[in-house]
């Protein structure tokens, strides 16, 4: 078993430990920069990585790497891919040039098959194959439990300018154009780096206007608990927990949450916890490292002025949208 993380400019994907961990430690890095990837991972997770293989193929080329990559896997009975955009973008391609079974949004890995999400995250199915397979693992949807150290550097050589079908003519392939950086307001929460999320602590209608303009002032996603999604303030799309999205931020601002299991259960384990509550003694203070004993709704608009909103737009172009949603 085998994980492949696609890399661009040394950068790690969202998911890239998790993938890593689900494959036992074993790794295959394959992009632009893998060296310098190699040692965010093996810094981020010391004891994680058994060994990794450094490809450095150049640019985001997904029907050459996969191409290139199929050399390094076909020993590998089970191939596992981080389930963002790049990895979705590879999988696929990997699996046909592998001629394998794909097992798209898999929530947990086994030998024979994985236990995937179907019907928008709302159900969970187990499936079984004979023989060898390729799948993509959902970011979130594990802990990252280290494995034996014993980290053994390969690299393979640049992958050829041009790449060439079994019948010697060239292969067509993906070409990026431009790489935008993402809307915190649209990205899956999955992905985002930074949340701020706000409960029934928080208020209504307006202060969740207040909290989608300071999120935007600081390049943040908004969350919610299921109550506020229940209550039509947001989208379910923003709600986070078992029962919608799993998310793994580096940082996890919660205004007005508690921390009910279903909640927790979705947060992952953020490198930084921020929590506003009345109650000092509720779950979601207990696990922060910062704990404010305060109003949530009273904290977030002396957090507005101090950012300078106060007499912004009191409703942002995503809260609108994500009310679209309901």
């Amino acid at each position: 078993m085998i994980a492949v993380v696609p890399v661009r400019a040394g950068e790690l994907p969202v998911g890239a430990a998790e993938a890593v961990a689900e494959a036992g430690g074993n790794v295959v890095l394959a992009g632009d920069g893998t060296d310098a990837a190699a040692e965010a991972l093996t810094s981020e997770a010391p004891l994680l990585v058994r060994q990794v293989v450094c490809a450095e193929l150049g640019s985001y080329a997904p029907a050459a790497w996969a191409r290139r990559l199929s050399r390094r896997l076909d020993a590998e009975d089970v191939v596992i891919l981080p389930a963002v955009p790049d990895g979705r973008d590879l999988a696929p391609r990997i699996a046909a040039s592998l001629g394998r079974p794909l097992l798209a949004g898999a929530q947990e890995i086994r030998p024979a098959g994985a236990v995937v999400l179907r019907w928008g995250g709302l159900q969970l199915v187990e499936l079984t194959v004979e023989g060898p397979f390729v799948a993509t693992l959902l970011p979130g949807s594990r802990s990252v439990a280290a494995a034996p150290s014993g980290l053994v550097p390969i690299s393979l050589a640049p992958a050829d300018e041009t790449e060439t079908s079994d019948d010697g003519a060239a292969c067509a392939d993906a070409m990026s154009l431009e790489v935008l950086a993402p809307d915190p307001a649209a990205v899956d929460l999955a992905e985002a780096a930074k949340i701020i999320a706000g409960g029934a602590g928080l208020g209504s209608h307006d202060e969740f206007a207040t909290l989608a303009r300071v999120a935007e002032a600081i390049g943040a996603s908004v969350g919610a608990t299921r109550v506020v999604t229940d209550g039509g303030i947001l989208g379910h799309a923003r709600q986070i927990g078992t029962t919608g999205a799993t998310v793994r931020p580096r940082l996890y601002v919660a205004l007005g949450i508690s921390g009910a299991a279903q909640h927790v259960g979705g947060i992952g384990e953020p490198l930084h916890v921020v929590s506003v509550n009345l109650d000092a003694s509720c779950p979601m203070m207990a696990m922060a490292d910062l704990a404010v004993v305060s109003d949530a709704a009273a904290t977030l608009e002396a957090l507005a002025d101090l950012l300078g909103l106060r007499d912004g737009a009191l409703v942002g172009e995503h809260a609108s949208a994500e009310g679209d949603d309901d």
